[in-house]
């Protein structure tokens, strides 16, 4: 009797309350009436009245409105399970409902009645499916749990069937839902959702919907709030309009839930029938990512490069308001090369992708991926195997249509050809775009080559200093590198390999991190030395690129570099290490010796064993001298080579210069085998 009178209450004020803090104490009686209620018809009548009373459903507050009512039947879930495992106390008034799990459910479902929209039904299984099962527990029957899975899906089916999806409240409401009950469907469940209607729901409620990133207008309304502080500094502060709406943002149910929603998109991506399904849907990526690169332009933020905004950003803002956004954008960024992974894998598996299909995909994630990169390089491009699968999918793909990739990389071909561009935004799309053209100039002709890529390359080859260009510094003598390493650009190799050795002395170590000076040198010798073409006619220039090295040593600073260096992984020294710029030529030097011709490697064993000996750091001699044995050793010559090293190593001294130096050896001939004079035998 107790509950049957709260019940009436509760069902007048249900139908009578408008005020949003009546609203929110209506809901938590609703729920503890959901466990006290032992009558299967009250327990029906009340969940009818949840789903379709006006005082809730007039105005929503969004998504929160629909996250509270499916949290009122997780609640009751776990809270009926956790009572059924202790003994109830004698109380004069029920602290429970008498009914069974499997009985209190039933009534639960039947309260998903013809009353209310199918999209709200969802509120209730899914509550339900979370509550009952979502700590794995096995607490219901097996037919239990196919029901509400099955009720689950028919649900959304005839929602989208019904056009109820048209309404974009209620199209966000079932995209919430599913990324929070999905995981918990099973596989032949999940197959059964029509994802031909669904894809495009879930694909619009998290990037374009006003609930969720609405096409990345927010960032450009961020630029108001944007005050200068001081004479320098800007701030944008907690205080702030944008701000809170940013934080509110961020907090929303589809924000909040961005990672287990992208995985259920890239889920119905894999699985929808119709093809030209998913080339509208990586359209509409597309569209979302170019917005939000035009409104971060439109953003004061975006023109402070990130190793300026200790200067530029007042403190709050770097502690406190800037962190959330990037956040955001980072979460963003995740969401789509998810869902970019999946569509690539959907290409390279599925015999029913056209055959324009391929290049086309791979385009549009090339397109996605670099208007991303302004949060990509924040926070590093190989920062999780999705990206680094999307990213080398994408290239792999295009490569195999050659004239497909001329006309991408002639349309994002930088624009201030000839110089560097001042804008930040500008140069890290130009650190995207060399990333990038490096992997495709094997496919390339020569005079795209040239004209394109070593055109785009050419600025960032100079020696004006600027450390928050030395990434891009490297990324432009990469593709330097791998123009003249391509087999069909020997023409190219001769004009413009002495051009750019001048240049690449000149530039290190300022603008050239040891490691690129390494990589560099080595694959000048290479690609100079037999059987490359170059090596007929001019057959010294490997033996001239060392001597230059060499000279370069008799200057070379045995201080360290300001910077850390990440060496190779068969360097012999540990990741991150700080070498001097001596110690660099000489691993430059013992880098090249399995390149050169056998008469060559002849001559530069013993000059480079004399230039370790320069080294005075023990330190770094050690890692010179581990080096040279790695690479004697390790495999890295051939046959021929290899009988040489072994020769000149066990022979002619090779041992003793390596690894104690000349100024321990005896001065003169000697037999093999014969005694020196301090010897005590």
């Amino acid at each position: 009797m107790y509950s049957d009178r709260s019940l009436a209450t509760l069902l007048r004020a249900l139908q009578n309350g408008s005020d949003e803090q009546d609203v929110s104490r209506l809901l938590g009686s609703a729920m503890t009436l959901l466990t006290l209620l032992s009558n299967p018809l009250n327990i029906t009548l009340l969940t009818s009245q949840l789903l379709s009373a006006p005082s809730i459903w007039q105005h929503p507050d969004g998504l929160r409105t629909t996250l509270r009512i499916l949290s009122i039947f997780n609640s009751a879930a776990i809270h009926l399970i956790s009572q059924g495992k202790s003994p109830e106390p004698p109380t004069f008034y029920p602290s429970r409902s008498t009914l069974s799990r499997e009985e209190w459910a039933v009534a639960v479902i039947k309260g998903a009645d013809e009353k209310s929209p199918r999209w709200r039904h969802l509120c209730v299984l899914a509550g339900l499916l979370t509550g009952l099962e979502g700590r794995g527990q096995g607490n219901i029957s097996r037919s239990l749990r196919i029901t509400l899975e099955s009720a689950t899906v028919k649900a959304v089916n005839l929602a989208l069937q019904e056009g109820e999806a048209a309404n974009e409240y209620a199209a966000n409401s079932m995209a919430v839902i599913l990324s929070h009950v999905f995981g918990l469907l099973t596989d032949g469940a999940k197959l059964e959702l029509n994802h031909d209607l669904l894809l495009p729901i879930l694909c619009h409620a998290p990037f374009f919907s006003r609930e969720g990133l609405h096409s990345g207008y927010f960032l450009s309304t961020i630029d108001a709030d944007i005050v200068q502080s001081g004479r320098m500094q800007f701030e944008w502060t907690a205080r702030s309009t944008t701000y809170m709406q940013c934080q509110r943002m961020a907090t929303g149910p589809l924000i909040a839930s961005l990672g287990s929603l992208s995985r259920l998109i890239a889920f119905s991506a894999e699985n929808v029938q119709d093809v030209d399904l998913l080339f509208t849907m990586i359209k509409d990526l597309t569209d979302f990512t170019r917005s939000l690169c035009l409104q971060w332009r439109q953003n004061k933020l975006s023109e402070i490069d990130i190793t300026e905004e200790p200067t530029f950003l007042s403190e709050q803002t770097r502690a406190n308001t800037l962190p959330l956004l990037w956040r955001v954008l980072q979460s963003t960024m995740f969401a789509t090369v998810i869902v970019l992974q999946s569509l690539l894998g959907r290409v390279l598996r599925d015999a029913k992708i056209p055959a324009h299909g391929a290049p086309f995909m791979a385009i549009q994630t090339l397109e996605n991926l670099r208007n991303l990169y302004f949060i990509t390089s924040r926070h590093g491009a190989n920062a999780f195997s999705q990206y680094t699968f999307a990213y080398l999918t994408a290239i792999d793909i295009l490569s195999q249509y050659p004239i497909q990739a001329e006309a991408f990389l002639r349309e994002h071909q930088p624009t201030s050809t000839g110089s560097i561009p001042q804008h930040p935004l500008d140069r890290c799309h130009d650190l995207y775009y060399l990333n990038m053209a490096e992997h495709f100039t094997a496919v390339l002709t020569p005079e795209f080559n040239e004209q394109i890529l070593i055109a785009a390359a050419t600025p960032y080859l100079g020696v004006g200093s600027d450390p928050r260009l030395l990434e891009t510094f490297e990324a432009a003598h990469s593709v330097m590198l791998a123009v003249l390493s391509a087999p069909q650009n020997t023409d190219l190799l001769i004009r413009h390999t002495h051009v750019y050795v001048d240049v690449l002395f000149k530039v290190f170590p300022q603008n050239l991190s040891a490691r690129q000076f390494r990589m560099a040198v080595r694959t000048l010798i290479r690609i100079t030395s037999p059987p490359s073409l170059i090596s007929e006619t001019e057959p010294l220039l490997p033996a001239i690129l060392l001597e230059l090295v060499r000279f370069r040593l008799q200057s070379a600073s045995p201080n360290l570099l300001p910077h850390p260096v990440s060496l190779d992984k068969d360097s012999g020294a540990p990741q991150h290490t700080a070498l001097s710029e001596q110690t660099v030529l000489v691993l430059t030097l013992i880098d090249s010796l399995p390149f050169l011709h056998v008469d060559q490697l002849e001559d530069w064993l013993p000059l480079t064993a004399e230039a370790l000996n320069t080294i005075q750091d023990a330190t770094q001699l050690q890692i010179c001298r581990k080096r040279f044995w790695d690479v004697l050793s390790n495999g890295e010559m051939d046959i021929n080579r290899s009988a040489l090293c072994v020769t000149w190593w066990g022979t002619r001294g090779g041992r003793e210069t390596v690894l104690l130096g000349r100024e321990q050896q005896q001065e003169g001939p000697f037999m093999s085998g014969g005694l020196q004079e301090l010897s005590r035998l």
